[in-house]
């Protein structure tokens, strides 16, 4: 136990203030930790996929890093985030390169909002920037519009709030606890001898790996420094360990990584080694001849978040012309193998970037499944057109790619429907759950749609075999019905890419109109049959064919009212479902009249 001697008296630091100051730390990284959370749902993946696209510039790369890592609070996660582009094949490694240089000095904006616990003054404005100040009122109105508001974006902005009060208290109480510690000799001693510049890059590292934060370890730092014990000569070694510790998440992520990603994680490794070494070089070389008088004086925290971003800027400046040198630094390191240098398979490339590493990401994750999912609808829609083109001219090798395309669309529902389950797992927004329901629902139907390219195909390649040829009337029937299948395939794929609710709500309609066109050909069939103007055999390809179709178009109707059941409170599917096609209803008996007159058989 340490004790001190004060106004003549002996006062002693007792477990209370052991309490007080481990409590602190625990609000201080709770709060860092709702903070982020809160940011990561406000974002909704959007400044992620923001980053994604507009990192072909170096000058832009850095800017993005910076602004995206000063959002989401952590240049550990933008790294990590990054080196799942680069694994996934959506960014190259000079444009991560960019990202990383500029995560280092977003994540220096927290160093400065943690600085205004070491304001002094008496003015009303200092009193009110302080944390002590502020947070509990900025807590009791995000606490108000927790318990008022029902819409989920409105939460999520009080999640920050709340965030940003506990980490800010947690701040103020450990460095009140923190600060009779100045007046322990063996505390002092204990500081002392992390001046040394070594040993003060080793706990700065150190502390910074186990807590996967620099901007946490910082924030420890700068609440250390209120006690008023800790000098220049020990911060600075610290905070130069700090930037090498940050490091550690993005290297253990790259390990199960391919050799891209693995290269991203040591650009960052090798960028903070690099620049720390250099500074400490020149700094205590200039020091050896200079004597800087500021490295006795006791560090502050707006001291800390100065040194800590003209560090980080002063960086990324000159390291800027040099860059294509750390590139070929890390291509020694990790040398190209030969299966790098050969073409990827397609769906390597496709599947590839539902990469796991996003998962910690909801909103990103959530983006990329819709990607993902959009190209599997494609696909979905290519090989039903290319099963439908067999049935007026069979050709061996289109019927093979429509086998392969099936074949991907399956992996597709595979791959994506696992990577769904994993994600609702993760803690959603509201919404976001809503939007994984509806994605795991229409790959389901869109998958269905390409079984129904296969049976197609089968028909056709029959027809071709057997030298089965459909009447002159029925090859005309076919070609209407066709068309209308063809039309709602469409709509129901612009509708699922885009979003579109108005088009959305026309896809039952069609899917009606579709119902009355299989039973109004299938009657017509039996007719001719009657007439001897068919043959039974023609009669069951025919009925397949039709079959199929009014398959596919039911799959189409689910995937349009899963989407406007996401966007409809008061319905269910069904529900919804029935006040759509209800007899009654004027603007759908409409819609199907039109379309009847569109779709009029010969």
């Amino acid at each position: 136990m340490f004790f001190y001697e004060r106004c003549g008296g002996i006062r002693e630091m007792d477990i209370f203030s052991v309490l007080t100051m481990v409590g602190g730390l625990a609000l201080f990284l709770y709060g860092m930790d709702v903070l982020g959370d809160g940011l990561k749902k406000v974002s909704g993946g959007k400044l992620e996929i923001i980053l994604e696209k507009l990192t072909s510039n170096k000058l832009m790369a850095i800017l993005l890093g910076a602004g995206v890592t000063a959002v989401i609070q952590s240049s550990s996660a933008t790294t990590v985030m990054v080196i799942g582009f680069v694994n996934s094949g959506i960014m190259k490694l000079s444009q991560a390169v960019g990202v990383i240089l500029g995560a280092n000095v977003g994540t220096t904006v927290t160093a400065w909002l943690l600085s205004l616990t070491g304001l002094e003054g008496s003015s009303l404005v200092l009193q009110l920037l302080k944390p002590s100040s502020f947070s509990p009122i900025l807590a009791i109105v995000a606490v108000i519009i927790l318990s008022m508001s029902k819409k989920g974006k409105h939460k999520d902005v009080a999640t920050i709030m709340i965030g940003f009060a506990v980490l800010m208290i947690g701040m103020d109480t450990m460095s009140n606890a923190v600060k009779p510690l100045a007046e322990i000799p063996e505390f002092t001693n204990i500081l002392l001898m992390f001046s040394n510049p070594v040993l003060g890059m080793l706990i700065g590292l150190v502390l910074t790996a186990i807590m996967q934060s620099s901007s946490a370890s910082i924030g420890i730092l700068q609440a250390m420094c209120v006690s008023g014990a800790v000098s220049y000569s020990t911060a600075i070694p610290i905070i130069m360990g700090q930037n090498i510790g940050d490091c550690v998440a993005a290297l253990l992520s790259s390990a199960s990584a391919g050799r891209m990603a693995k290269r991203a994680a040591f650009v960052n490794l090798y960028y903070k080694i690099i620049k720390a070494a250099v500074f400490m070089a020149v700094f205590y070389t200039l020091n050896a001849f200079l004597h800087f008088a500021f490295l006795g004086k006791p560090a502050s925290a707006l001291g800390v978040a100065v040194i800590h971003t003209a560090f980080n800027v002063v960086s990324v400046i000159l390291i800027y012309p040099f860059t294509q040198v750390l590139e070929k630094l890390v291509y020694l390191t990790i040398p190209k193998s030969d299966a790098e240098n050969q073409a990827q398979e397609a769906v390597g490339r496709e599947i590839q970037i539902l990469d796991s590493r996003f998962l910690s990401r909801p909103g990103l994750a959530l983006e990329h499944c819709k990607n993902a999912a959009i190209d599997m609808a494609n696909l979905a829609r290519e090989s039903l057109f290319l099963s439908i083109q067999l049935l007026e001219a069979f050709d061996k090798k289109a019927a093979d790619k429509v086998i392969e395309l099936e074949e991907l669309v399956d992996n597709y529902e595979d791959e994506l429907g696992s990577y769904l389950v994993k994600l609702s797992s993760k803690h959603l927004t509201e919404k976001d759950s809503q939007e994984i329901s509806v994605l795991l629902h229409s790959i389901g139907d869109f998958e269905r749609i390409s079984d129904h390219a296969i049976n197609i195909m089968e028909s056709a390649e029959e027809m071709h075999e057997k030298k089965l040829y459909f009447s002159r009337k029925a090859e005309e029937e076919l070609k209407i019905f066709t068309e209308a299948i063809k039309d709602i395939v469409n709509t129901t794929v612009q509708v699922f890419q885009q979003e579109d609710l108005k088009l959305a709500a026309m896809v039952e309609p069609m899917e009606e109109t579709v119902d009355n066109l299989n039973s109004e050909i299938k009657k017509r069939h039996v007719k001719r049959l009657r007439k001897g103007k068919c043959t039974i055999e023609m009669g069951f390809v025919l009925s397949d064919i039709t079959t199929n179709y009014e398959r596919v178009s039911d799959h189409c109707s689910n995937i349009a009212l899963c989407l406007l059941q996401l966007n409809e409170e008061n319905f269910g599917t069904h529900g919804f479902q029935d006040s759509m096609s209800v007899r009654d209803n004027a603007a759908f008996t409409a819609e199907v009249n039109r379309l009847k007159e569109h779709y009029q058989l010969p």
